[in-house]
């Protein structure tokens, strides 16, 4: 089938204003926030399950790949569409379609983006708590995706802790469910394995969400240091006294300028880390915790922990940290970030590390991360029309990947492989562990056609 038959055919499935073809289309919907572009043949605006289910047969039937897209914010490569064929954009299918407060459950469209869901559950007094700094614009089918995390992550868990089941259409274009709004449903957790596979094991298109209390009272601190390394162990310190934050975010020097001159959010130029701590719960008690992780934060040299006052200067220095990403642009045309994990006490020697990769490729890079569970998030900064510049960033990044691995972690907390890390993947996976997941890859998409080239790297011979 051609390509002017094949969007005439998806243009009677779903209506020809909702199939993009032009070279401008194509070109918008060739990218994510990662470094690397290709274009689809077409891009499927569906309105329904049913329209994708359709989409996707119609695929199946001429072998035609498919990759799904939510808000395009990944930062791993993951909706670009390698292999071309089509790309099945969410955008329409962006309804919250019923929230149950009673079983704190909500059902939604993959295209709602999170924090519209957010605001509606809050005016119940409920929260869903995996809050990703793109939480403004990406989208809960990216979430599920990506498995994404966010600051709270670090007492509430992430993307997956949160899902109790899924609709999703298959490879050839039939339409399942996983899970179940009921939690702890009987059979294999299905859910589980969708959760975090970037989209290669099928299309989700609606979504059970678990949603919880909002806390009783918040209190954040803004803790400020003279070092790094005092910053990171003063996090050690405070999981080690058995407290659990619902946060723990830090920032470095860099990224505090980048932040101030764009957000002004009320953080101190002259410190060379910050911490956020935030705590929530039961009224009763949050002052002596915060009062305990003051002192913890004194032990380790802290030069001073403020306290927010009110909404207002709570909502500034969270500003702030969710302002990180895109503030830092004002430094450099363009940043890659990285998204290792490592043990909270491997913090200081990891972060000197990755600062001397900086030096040794002449590299800037900026820190911003979730301090609490040790997702780092370096910031590579430069210019991607200088090719040898991008071909360091590249050399360093995937150094610092490694540094991660040596020291006990891994090398993605929740921005996903994609086509990012396909390479470090043996960092961390045995060839034999590679061949399992290869093997469920084929059990849900045999011919390969679902969101091709990504998460798994080519077997030898295969």
């Amino acid at each position: 089938m051609d390509r002017a038959e094949l969007i005439e055919r998806l243009g009677r499935i779903v209506g020809p204003a909702n199939v993009l073809h032009s070279e401008v289309d194509r070109h918008l919907y060739s990218y994510d926030a990662y470094l690397e572009m290709a274009r689809p043949e077409a891009v499927v605006l569906p309105g329904s399950a049913e329209e994708v289910s359709r989409v996707v047969r119609l695929a199946h039937e001429h072998k035609v790949p498919v990759t799904g897209r939510g808000s395009g914010t990944c930062l791993s490569g993951g909706p670009v569409p390698i292999r071309g064929g089509l790309v099945v954009a969410f955008s329409r299918m962006n309804r919250i379609l019923n929230i149950d407060p009673a079983n704190r459950v909500a059902l939604v469209e993959p295209g709602v983006i999170t924090l519209d869901l957010q605001n509606e559950v809050a005016k119940l007094g409920l929260q869903y708590a995996p809050d990703p700094a793109s939480q403004k614009t990406s989208s809960l089918g990216g979430n599920v995706g990506e498995n994404a995390g966010g600051p709270h992550c670090l007492k509430y868990g992430v993307t997956t802790n949160h899902v109790l089941g899924l609709e999703l259409v298959l490879a050839d274009g039939r339409l399942v469910q996983v899970g179940s709004p009921v939690a702890d449903a009987p059979g294999y957790d299905l859910t589980g394995v969708v959760v975090g596979s970037e989209g290669t094991l099928g299309l989700v298109t609606k979504i059970y969400l678990r949603l919880i209390a909002q806390p009783e009272a918040v209190k954040t601190l803004l803790a400020i240091f003279e070092t790094i390394e005092d910053a990171s162990n003063t996090v050690s310190a405070i999981i080690a006294a058995g407290i659990v934050p619902a946060t723990l975010e830090m920032m470095d020097r860099l990224v505090i300028k980048a932040v101030e001159e764009s957000v002004q959010a009320g953080y101190p130029l002259d410190a060379e880390a910050v911490l956020i701590i935030e705590l929530d719960g039961l009224a009763d008690g949050l002052e002596r915790l915060a009062d305990q992780i003051t002192a913890i934060c004194r032990a380790n040299k802290v030069r001073q922990v403020r306290a927010a006052k009110d909404a207002a200067e709570r909502e500034a220095l969270w500003a702030g940290r969710k302002g990180a990403f895109g503030a830092v642009s004002r430094l450099r045309p363009n940043y890659m970030v990285c998204d290792g994990t490592v043990p909270r006490t491997e913090l200081p020697r990891v972060l000197a590390q990755v600062l001397e990769v900086g030096r040794k490729y002449g590299l800037a890079i900026g820190n911003v991360f979730h301090a609490g569970d040790g997702n780092l998030h370096p910031l590579i900064l430069f210019d991607a029309r200088d090719p040898e510049e991008k071909g360091r960033v590249m050399k360093a990044g995937s150094e610092i990947m490694r540094l991660c691995v040596q020291a006990g972690g891994t090398i993605s907390g929740e921005h996903g492989i994609g086509l990012e890390k396909l390479a470090e993947m043996d960092l961390i996976f045995s060839d034999e562990d590679v061949a399992a997941m290869w093997k469920i890859k084929r059990a849900f998409d045999p011919e390969e056609l679902v969101n091709p080239g990504k998460v798994l790297p080519r077997p030898e011979g295969g």
